[in-house]
């Protein structure tokens, strides 16, 4: 029973030898890795959820206070685009808006908006028409397009990627030694934002020609491990001729087929600007 005992854990310390990733350490974060270095710009992306019956009245209120914001030079944020869900989430708006000089600018905004008493009467009157919020601060990718301000009409495609986290290996040490082999190919990846990063830095030259690149974006806080790419398009049947013609360029079913394992969920949310949006 003593030999059993002293060998069992020389067994198990090989087989992690076997699985465990060996991580090369790295001298930056992976956000300095993959964001714009030109700029420190930091984005807010919220989600608001409204009651179905209060759309009309949340689009109006939203309509005239948040270009105010974006207008007034007292607040150094700006409001790239704001939207409602045409496909996907139903009742729902979309707000995406950046701020030039990182989180120092988040935090000023933040304090003054606490003294604008306007502000805070939208706030009380948006709370009654909401079933639900979140948001997620965002850095922006640094091979993606800036988000300028563009004329419409246009429909817009916000396609959104829970990207896998790498697993521990003790976790699968309770499983099979075949489920094992076939999971561990998955889980291991050497960083999947990174890969992410790596594969569509060369995929985006693919997707350009008609210009229907609007951003590309991944969290800081928030949801972890998320990416956002936004789209334009004229309309569905462009969308669908511009996606179907990527096929017929070499090498663009290669990123695919390399990408496609690193993700963990989708979501595709077709959207339609206010009146109001930048992004029209």
């Amino acid at each position: 029973k003593l030999a059993s005992s002293i060998i069992r854990p020389r067994e198990d310390s090989w087989l992690k030898s076997l699985f465990v990733r060996k991580v090369d350490p790295r001298k930056d974060a992976h956000s300095n890795l993959l964001a714009k270095r030109e700029t420190s710009s930091l984005y807010k992306l919220q989600f608001h959820n409204v009651k179905p019956e209060c759309l009309e009245a949340y689009n109006k209120i939203c309509q005239e206070v948040l270009p105010k914001i974006h207008e007034d030079k007292h607040y150094p944020c700006t409001l790239v685009g704001t939207w409602n869900t045409w496909y996907g989430e139903q009742d729902q708006a979309v707000h995406l808006w950046r701020y030039e000089g990182g989180y120092p600018v988040l935090t000023e905004v933040m304090n003054k908006l606490k003294e604008n008493q306007e502000f805070a009467e939208f706030r009380k009157a948006r709370s009654n028409m909401l079933l639900s919020r979140k948001n997620q601060l965002l850095l922006e990718f640094s091979f993606w397009n800036e988000p300028v301000p563009r004329s419409g009409p246009n429909i817009y495609e916000l396609r959104s990627y829970q990207l896998r986290v790498n697993e521990a290996t003790e976790y699968y040490f309770h499983c099979g030694i075949e489920e094992l082999t076939n999971r561990i190919q998955i889980s291991f990846q050497p960083g999947t934002m990174i890969e992410w990063g790596n594969y569509w830095a060369r995929a985006i030259r693919f997707r350009q020609d008609s210009n229907e690149a609007v951003g590309g974006f991944f969290s800081q806080i928030g949801q972890l491990y998320m990416v956002h790419h936004l789209w334009a398009y004229k309309d569905l049947q462009t969308r669908e001729d511009i996606r179907n013609a990527a096929w017929h360029k070499h090498g663009w079913e290669e990123l695919v087929y390399y990408t496609v394992p690193l993700i963990q969920e989708m979501e595709s949310r077709i959207m339609i600007p206010q009146k109001t949006s930048p992004l029209q």
